[in-house]
């Protein structure tokens, strides 16, 4: 299960449920990933609902290798994720809120 304490959040690939979260190393990876920009104008894109299947991408790579996957972007194309691409907006704008949270704050 999932820890959201610890700002993770779960992901089914193939069926079988992997822990994502965004360390500081997989941030880093992600802003990366996303060559222009910066986190805050992703965040802003997901509040607005302006994100693009790119930005949901980066953000379950990077959670997931925040949560010890070995993975690369490649191999999220041909995997099934469970509830499909609405279920994976959904993951990747979670990852978003809970590494942004302050624990206990509401």
């Amino acid at each position: 299960m999932a820890n959201p304490w610890a700002g993770e959040v779960a992901v089914w690939l193939n069926g079988r449920r992997h822990a994502a979260k965004l360390t500081l190393g997989a941030l880093a990876e992600l802003e990366a990933a996303l060559a222009a920009g910066s986190l805050i104008e992703l965040v802003e894109r997901f509040e607005a609902g302006r994100f693009s299947t790119r930005d949901v991408l980066a953000l379950l790579v990077a959670g997931l290798r925040g949560g010890g996957w070995q993975g690369e972007a490649d191999d999220l194309r041909t995997v099934e994720i469970g509830g499909g691409p609405v279920e994976a907006a959904r993951v990747a704008a979670e990852l978003l809120a809970r590494a942004f949270a302050v624990p206990g704050a509401k």
